[in-house]
């Protein structure tokens, strides 16, 4: 078992489910849905997607567990720079969307959206780059390795892109399209959803990895794996409350170094939180703990069936954190 985690009755006692009304879909919903959890170190947040199996969502728990029952590391910087990440929109909404992104000069796109076309992928990232100097996309393992190929032609054809997030599903796709294409290729889902996280480096199969704290087990994990990877990093967010955007923040904060801008900016696409957040400034966000405000917890509280679900949910992955390779 994890050292100093609470019990199951403690960790109860102290959650609080809470549901984020969202500004766009994204990921397929309208409202996000995350337990917190309230420990002697802090705040944490449990958030795993509700597809997400009990051995998956179990690693989640671990992070929040972490944040809330742990002391924190010491930054080595106090603001982070964040990029602006536009959901699979029509390409008329993207400057509505940017707007909420004040002085980002990095934009992640999302493509490869199910019942959308590469031509829909082109009209968006076309719109963004109208606005924003760097680019990149994010296709989360949509495309085959043909597809990304002829993808990456036409989304660069008038202008670069920082690189291709995630553009096909399993290691060896990714590292054949290393060999087709110009355009560097960054692992996420191949990293946070994988038991050996560190596959994608051995096998030369990305330039860039993307590391979200919650998936991984929480910021000590993250900064673990990330001592082992010789490729840049770029710490993302897993559509985190302002409570879980602190972890992000403060694993970036760590890392003892930070080339690119990190995907740590999707507050603006809540309609709500339970903290009030400052906006980026010049693209960048500080550094620091957040606490709720009790009045949002009420308010934004979930119906009592669903948070009897996380309840059940916390029960089932809570056996689980003693298998867990988080230490």
């Amino acid at each position: 078992m994890l050292p100093a985690s609470p019990t199951l009755d403690e960790l109860l006692e102290r959650l609080y489910v809470v549901s984020l009304p969202m500004r766009v879909r994204f990921r397929g919903i309208d409202v996000r849905e995350v337990a917190l959890i309230e420990g002697p170190c802090g705040w944490g947040e449990f958030g795993a997607f509700v597809e997400y199996g009990a051995a998956e969502a179990a690693h989640w728990l671990a992070s929040g567990i972490e944040a809330a029952y742990r002391p924190s590391p010491a930054p080595v910087r106090d603001r982070i720079p964040i990029n602006a990440t536009v959901p699979a929109v029509d390409a008329a909404r993207v400057p509505g969307v940017l707007a909420r992104f004040p002085g980002a000069r990095t934009a992640k796109v999302k493509v490869a959206e199910p019942g959308q076309t590469l031509a829909d992928d082109v009209a968006r990232v076309e719109a963004v780059r109208a606005l924003v100097p760097v680019v990149r996309v994010d296709a989360n393992g949509g495309w085959t390795v043909e597809e990304a190929a002829s993808a990456a032609r036409a989304l660069t054809a008038s202008g670069p892109l920082e690189y291709l997030e995630q553009p096909c599903a399993t290691v060896p796709e990714l590292a054949e399209l290393r060999r087709l294409v110009d355009v560097p290729v960054a692992a996420d889902e191949s990293i946070r959803k994988a038991s050996d996280p560190l596959r994608v480096v051995r096998e030369r199969a990305a330039d860039i990895a993307v590391v979200k704290v919650a998936p991984l087990g929480g910021v000590s994990r993250l900064l673990d794996v990330a001592a082992q990877i010789d490729i840049p990093i770029v710490v993302s967010s897993a559509l985190d409350s302002a409570v879980g955007m602190t972890r992000g923040l403060l694993a970036a904060g760590c890392l003892p170094t930070l080339q690119h801008a990190c995907g740590l900016g999707t507050g603006g696409l809540f309609v709500d939180d339970v903290a009030d957040v400052a906006p980026p400034v010049d693209g960048f966000l500080p550094v620091g703990p957040v606490a709720p405000d009790p009045a949002r917890l009420t308010g934004l509280a979930a119906a009592p069936a669903r948070r009897d679900w996380w309840i059940e949910r916390v029960r089932a992955c809570y056996p689980l954190l003693g298998s867990l390779s988080v230490n």
